[in-house]
């Protein structure tokens, strides 16, 4: 079917009181692992491409927007496409005529002012091209970010931000860390719970694939909506490449080793949908 928007997607999951799942991708093998999962879970999901992602492939978008899309346009259940944690404008502008339906623009490491004026530039620009926009506030912890209560996002700063920026839906720093290979992360649901009344837009958890999957479902509970997840793939992914070239070193065929790595990635978006989608969590 063709892409659907990430708007219908999250408001979705939200009429049903459970998760959108989205999904950090690298390259074909990731989106096809993706796609492969969500069929085989019978649920909607989100693919995710990063400016990190889109830096890695030499700063070109459209090669990896055009896969994605026909990835989409082959499957039977219904996949949107978001372009995840971008700092540059240029490549925010750029996002609707690859055919995302949404984008997430992040200057979160940026003084408040900073980040409310550049957000709602941002926020105007893609509302006019059609575009769901969500933004962070607070500092999800990982790779260059910090990560103490201290940066944990306010729920009297996250209303007044959401007010003045529109955006779509907020970002939120509850205890979560980006790139966490251990399921181990505790989250601040008290927070969670006081920033879903604090703001009218679904609450997005980023860092989700450290999280386990009963933490998990109580931050449904709680009040998160879309649950981005990337590391995980990569650890599933990384697991039987590893394995299959150290039982056997003479193995030159990259198909050999990629295809059994898809189909593990495969297996953890199909559970990892379960868990964040399958059911309502909010009753």
């Amino acid at each position: 079917m063709p892409l659907v928007p990430t708007a219908e997607i999250v408001a979705a999951a939200v009429a049903a009181g459970n998760g959108a799942a989205a999904f950090n991708v690298i390259g074909l093998e990731h989106a096809e692992a993706v796609v492969a999962g969500a069929a085989a879970a019978g649920l909607p999901v989100l693919i995710q491409v990063s400016q990190n992602a889109v830096a890695y492939r030499g700063g070109r978008l459209a090669p990896i927007a055009a896969a994605c899309r026909e990835l989409a346009a082959a499957a039977d259940v219904p996949v949107g496409l978001h372009l995840d944690h971008v700092e540059d404008p240029d490549l925010a502008r750029r996002a609707a005529a690859e055919g995302f339906g949404s984008v997430m623009v992040d200057f979160a490491t940026q003084p408040y002012s900073d980040n409310l004026a550049r957000t709602r530039e941002l926020a105007d620009w893609g509302h006019a091209n059609g575009l769901w926009v969500e933004a962070e506030l607070g500092e999800v912890g990982g790779k260059d970010g910090a990560h103490a209560p201290g940066v944990r996002t306010d729920p009297d700063e996250a209303r007044a931000f959401v007010a003045a920026t529109g955006v779509d839906a907020l970002a939120v720093a509850v205890g979560s860390v980006h790139a966490m290979t251990t399921r181990t992360a505790r989250l601040d649901l008290g927070l969670v719970d006081r920033l879903r009344d604090a703001v009218p837009v679904p609450l997005v958890l980023h860092g989700s694939s450290g999280v386990p999957d009963e933490e998990l479902r109580r931050a449904l509970d709680a009040g998160i909506v879309k649950v981005n997840i990337g590391t995980a793939l990569n650890v599933a992914c990384t697991a039987v490449v590893r394995a299959r070239l150290a039982d056997n070193p003479e193995l030159v065929d990259p198909r050999r080793y990629l295809a059994p790595a898809v189909a593990a990635m495969a297996g953890e978006v199909e559970r990892l949908l379960r868990v964040v989608a399958a059911s309502p969590a909010r009753t």
